[in-house]
């Protein structure tokens, strides 16, 4: 750098760089920001845009289109609604339903309850989602956002047209962030339109009863997890290749045992043909291996679409993956300067909660506080809430060894029972956790990835990850006195 400073040529400094668009103070337009979408990025990008300059005027756009079962729901986006939320609520009543089975082994008497109330659960978190509901929109009236629950589609790059029952009308803004987020793809075969989603299963009037799963990834596993846990009927899932893909393999089996332990039928290469509606209301499932069965509901999980459809975003020039729909971005900015997305509809970044908050805290601060921060959307952890939760953060074996060759990775790993399982040890017999941590072993032993299939592995990864992002080696964790006796302490035990 020196060098060509002396010789008058100064190359590019790499580094964050602030994200450029034809941004002025005075310009004419209704706002400085709108934000279309209230999920959990859009509401981030939205406060935080506003925390960070009461003056500027922002308007926050939402409308949820019902699934093709009718369902809909208020503002707060896909995790508050139909994801994160009440699937972690429904899966902690699964695992009440396991404590108490040990109870008993732990000298609760009394016997456990057979029946459980599929109505009061359902009532129940739909009371906590609606309170949040409420929640947010005081939260965005207080901070003196517009918030309009209206339709939007791109007339141009600073007009949208939105639009609900009463009418549509124009509004511009100088910069606009997409933040639509995704919805669940349909099943393709006959009858899919008898399936529901997880846009539905939450608010069902009635428990799903004997369910048929189609999917393999977090979703479906998870509802099938918590879905059989709730012990009303047998639960099936159908999966086209294999479990929980892009996760480490061990970590997967022993999930992939777990459900065959807690009763989920696994059928792997059989996926549904078709689907019809029989005299008894049941809905016969034909499958692709020949095979036949009536089920109570059939749930379709086979992944997520972005929900750009409709935003008329080529019509403006913004470039959108042609396989998926996702807008194509270079930290979180658009082919078109001024227009920027956030979380799942963004092309090639994780599908998380999280990621997308933090993503539109970030963006915000770019935009309207000079800051040249950018969002990395690598060293997430992220947890699957199967009965057994599978916790990871960083590179899977196989990912570590495609990136660094096989002799520059090892492995240490340990299969254990929690002592919380000892004494209940009939109900939990033939069911291991696992935890496992990948090294790069030319680089002073670098964590390149931690993983465990464990219970509570949610929280025990959350902490791990942090020390993870900090440059994490097996050294430190060894080095570490353990917190005796706890699960998360096998990290530091481990050699072999």
């Amino acid at each position: 750098w020196c060098k060509s400073a002396f010789t008058g040529t100064l190359p590019e400094i790499p580094g964050p760089v602030p994200n450029v668009d034809p941004w002025n103070p005075s310009h004419d337009y209704d706002y400085d920001l709108i934000v279309i979408g209230g999920g959990s990025g859009g509401l981030a990008c939205a406060k935080e845009a506003m925390t960070i300059n009461p003056d500027l005027r922002v308007c926050l756009l939402d409308f949820v289109k019902p699934s093709p079962a009718g369902s809909k729901w208020g503002l707060g986006g896909t995790c508050v609604n139909v994801g994160c939320i009440p699937k972690k609520l429904m899966h902690t009543a699964a695992l009440y339903g396991d404590y108490a089975r040990d109870a008993a082994l732990y000298g609760w008497e009394g016997g456990v309850t057979k029946n459980h109330s599929w109505q009061t659960l359902r009532d129940n978190t739909q009371d906590h989602i609606k309170g949040l509901n409420f929640g947010y929109r005081v939260e965005l009236r207080e901070k003196g956002i517009s918030y309009l629950n209206k339709l939007a589609k791109f007339v141009d790059a600073h007009t949208l047209e939105v639009s609900d029952k009463k009418g549509s009308k124009t509004i511009t803004g100088a910069r606009i962030v997409v933040a639509v987020g995704g919805r669940p793809s349909p099943l393709q075969c006959e009858g899919a339109e008898l399936a529901i989603t997880s846009d539905d299963l939450f608010m069902k009037s009635e428990a799903p009863g004997k369910t048929c799963v189609v999917g393999a990834g977090y979703v479906a596993l998870e509802c099938a997890g918590f879905i059989q846990g709730l012990r009303q009927a047998e639960v099936t899932v159908l999966v086209r290749s294999i479990l929980l893909r892009g996760f480490d393999r061990d970590l997967t089996a022993t999930v992939h045992s777990a459900l065959l332990h807690h009763g989920v039928n696994i059928r792997e290469g059989v996926m549904p043909a078709s689907i019809s509606r029989q005299d008894n209301g049941r809905l016969l499932v034909k499958m692709t291996d020949g095979s036949e069965d009536e089920f109570d509901t059939v749930l379709a999980a086979v992944g997520r679409y972005a929900d750009s459809p409709g935003l008329n975003l080529e019509a403006v020039g913004v470039r959108t993956d042609p396989k998926n729909g996702k807008i194509i971005c270079v930290n979180e900015q658009s082919s078109v300067p001024n227009i920027y997305a956030i979380g799942d509809v963004v092309h090639g970044v994780p599908e998380l909660t999280p990621a997308a908050i933090k993503a539109g805290i970030l963006l915000a601060h770019r935009l309207f506080a000079e800051s040249r921060e950018l969002m990395d959307y690598s060293k997430i952890a992220t947890t699957v809430f199967t009965p057994l939760e599978l916790g990871t953060v960083g590179l899977t074996e196989e990912a570590a060894i495609d990136k660094y060759g096989a002799e520059n990775v090892d492995c240490v790993m340990s299969s254990f029972q929690p002592l919380e399982w000892t004494v209940a040890h009939d109900n939990h017999e033939g069911t291991t956790c696992v935890a496992k941590i990948v090294i790069r072993t030319d680089q002073d032993k670098e964590v390149l990835g931690i993983h465990i299939a464990a219970p509570n592995a949610g929280e025990i990864i959350q902490g791990l990850a942090v020390a993870f992002r900090k440059g994490l080696t097996h050294r430190d964790l060894l080095g570490t006195v353990g917190i005796h006796p706890t699960t998360a302490e096998e990290f530091t035990t481990m050699k072999v």
